[in-house]
């Protein structure tokens, strides 16, 4: 008998889209042959996910999750908006995403139990897949927590409780009053959906992002013909309006239009007493990163066409 492989079930998962058990399963009755486990998984039914793993799925629901001092993000990706508004799949988002809460990242989440059907997470959304023929992935997720405080959480565009296009986690570290810390946490969140930052202090921006933007701005400050060390100068001042448009702390907060969110925190510290920090922050959009061709988008036209 061949040896089965966590590799080689890996590889049969990601090629049909079956759950973990039953491509293990597939893999023993086919003696490691995988040609015939792809087969064995059509024979039983669970290849209707197979035909569909290579089309793109962008579309989908973003949904949170809060426990105690605790939150996460999940995204679940669908191929079409319509299926984002299908009970079975905003079911699957809203249950897997509080089992998210107890997993440490996308791949134990996967293997988690769900509820009480028997199956897996990624078993259980490959049922959903066979049933409405469409690929699906749960993509990413991403969790934070602090020792006191809040995490506050925040759905833009939602369709359902928690499920939504763009799914926010703030995490508020401090001893003030934990209602008073919810409601700051809710607008920062907000703010942060709108404002899209990209990292939570200057040290945190990526280090090539930063060398790519000197380097442009210090080209542009050499076409004016000024000597380096104004050019210089130049360039120090431009990258300042870089970080209020990409640093979280440096952007001027959305709900007053003139506050710097750093300068929000010293205040709610001195308002509520305590000292309050903003440790950190999740920023899901839906679909961000994924790219679709046109004939992806031809292919969606023509399925919701009917």
């Amino acid at each position: 008998m061949a040896d089965i492989t966590a590799t080689m079930v890996k590889d049969l998962r990601e090629s049909t889209g079956a759950g973990m058990m039953d491509c293990k399963k597939a893999l023993v009755e086919a003696d490691g042959d995988m040609e015939a486990a792809i087969d064995w998984l059509r024979k039983k039914g669970l290849s209707a996910a197979a035909k569909k793993s290579g089309r793109v799925a962008a579309e989908g629901l973003v949904a949170v999750a809060t426990q105690g001092k605790k939150a996460v993000v999940l995204e679940v990706n669908a191929e079409t908006d319509f299926v984002a508004r299908n009970d079975a799949f905003q079911g699957l988002a809203a249950g897997a995403v509080v089992i998210a809460l107890e997993s440490a990242d996308i791949e134990e989440l996967k293997g988690k139990p769900y509820q009480q059907t028997g199956r897996s997470v990624q078993e259980e959304l490959t049922q959903i897949i066979a049933t409405v023929g469409e690929n699906m992935n749960l993509r990413r997720m991403a969790t934070l927590a602090v020792s006191q405080g809040v995490v506050a959480s925040y759905v833009h565009g939602a369709i359902a409780p928690n499920l939504g296009k763009i799914g926010v986690l703030i995490a508020l570290e401090s001893s003030a009053d934990e209602a008073a810390l919810a409601a700051l946490g809710k607008q920062l969140a907000m703010h942060v959906a709108a404002a899209r930052p990209e990292a939570l202090t200057t040290t945190d921006v990526d280090t090539k992002a930063l060398d790519r933007e000197r380097n442009v701005l210090a080209d542009q400050a050499r076409a004016s013909g000024k000597p380096e060390d104004i050019i210089a100068k130049m360039v120090e001042g431009r990258l300042r309006k870089y970080y209020e448009e990409v640093v979280l702390m440096e952007q001027v907060y959305v709900v007053d239009g003139e506050t710097k969110i750093k300068d929000v925190m010293a205040k709610a510290s001195k308002d509520l007493g305590a000292e309050v920090k903003l440790t950190g922050f999740v920023r899901y959009q839906l679909g961000e990163g994924i790219e679709k061709t046109a004939d992806d988008f031809a292919a969606e036209v023509a399925k919701m066409a009917g």
